[in-house]
């Protein structure tokens, strides 16, 4: 089993500010802006829609439409999507990194992106957290059950980014995932996470792009030309990259079992 994490969601460039971690300790994922799209306005979480969560955290900016991809969160929408299913699309330079590297059915994502707490105000507004900072977080998985690319197969997702296929072009892929993870198998095979410590990739003290040392992100088993760019402590790499593949190891599985169980092992 391949893993890869895939990073996604706001940022300082996509968004212009990270995604929340709720007070409940939900990783609220931010679906990148798009000309086109699902509106914030029309996705939901606690009760409150991601537009007026938006204006709360980052209130000099307007955010209308957003590209909900990975789409692995269910009950969001205000008006729900008949028969949805969990999908991933990936498309251009990522979409072939991952095909050279001959990502297919039974390989694991590992969805991360950027996060920072945040709290309620006096007037009971969201807003992040006096002295917290951002952090690298993983906030979902999905191992894959099938790779759709045919174009007539990815257009009957029609509530999916990735459905608008002339858009897309020729290279232009859906991963859907299995009914239940081969490793884990009381868990469903796609799935978003809460904030546990086990979960932040960001080593602590350092800004959110330099992570723990785990052998098993080192260069050395990172599918591709990589090179740690980190100095002193702790790892980095650098660029606007989407997908790091590591290469098949134990050590990689059994550390991708502790992120997805929850603390009560369950």
């Amino acid at each position: 089993m391949k893993i890869i994490l895939s990073r996604k969601g706001f940022d300082s460039v996509s968004g212009g500010c990270p995604s929340p971690i709720l007070p409940d300790g939900a990783l609220l994922s931010m679906p990148i802006p798009s000309q086109k799209g699902v509106r914030y306005a029309d996705l939901t979480y606690g009760g409150h829609t991601y537009a007026d969560i938006l204006t709360g955290l980052n209130p000099k900016r307007q955010y209308e439409a957003c590209h909900l991809d990975p789409d692995i969160r269910s009950g969001i929408r205000t008006i729900p999507v008949k028969d949805w299913k969990p999908a991933f699309g990936q498309t251009g330079s990522a979409a072939g990194m991952l095909q050279n590297a001959g990502v297919t059915v039974g390989d694991l994502f590992l969805f991360f992106g950027l996060f920072r707490q945040t709290g309620p105000d006096e007037k009971n507004v969201l807003r992040f957290v006096k002295g917290k900072k951002p952090l690298h977080i993983i906030y979902g998985y999905l191992q894959v059950g099938a790779v759709l690319k045919a174009p007539e197969q990815i257009r009957q997702y029609s509530w999916h980014p990735h459905a608008d296929t002339e858009s897309y072009g020729t290279r232009n892929f859906l991963y859907l995932p299995s009914d239940r993870l081969s490793f884990l198998p009381d868990l469903p095979g796609y799935g978003v996470l809460d904030l546990q410590e086990r979960r932040i990739l960001t080593l602590k003290g350092k800004s959110p792009a330099y992570w723990q040392e785990h052998p098993f992100l080192m260069p050395s088993h990172i599918m591709g030309n990589r090179k740690n760019s980190a100095i002193g402590d702790g790892l980095f790499y650098k660029g606007q990259w989407q997908e790091l593949i590591l290469v098949a190891n134990q050590d990689a599985e059994n550390w991708a079992k502790q992120i997805i169980r929850s603390e009560s092992g369950c």
